[in-house]
């Protein structure tokens, strides 16, 4: 799966242990969930770390919900559940991976 690289501008907070905001392992990295989308620390600035793809998860039979053990984080205008090291949210009957 490719991330496009956005540099999120004039991002003056520093995530972080403690920022205040939730920690999503996501691949490599840890993205910081804020004000509904994901930033990703990237050579000493912050970018938006948004799939460059539609990225299907295959064979995912576990239904993300309110109550189902799964973090939940705001992302634009959907809800991710973070969930073995990514984000899944439900696309037209399946889940992608974010």
């Amino acid at each position: 799966m490719t991330t496009l690289h956005h540099e999120h501008p004039v991002h003056e907070h520093t995530h972080g242990e403690g920022c205040g905001h939730p920690a999503v392992p996501h691949g490599d990295h840890v993205d910081y969930a804020h004000d509904g989308h994901l930033h990703a620390e990237h050579n000493g600035h912050w970018d938006e770390c948004e799939p460059g793809a539609h990225t299907t998860h295959q064979g995912h039979e576990h239904r993300h919900g309110p109550d189902c053990g799964h973090e939940s984080v705001t992302h634009g205008d959907h809800v991710d559940y973070v969930h073995d090291g990514h984000r899944h949210a439900a696309h037209d009957g399946h889940w992608d991976d974010h």
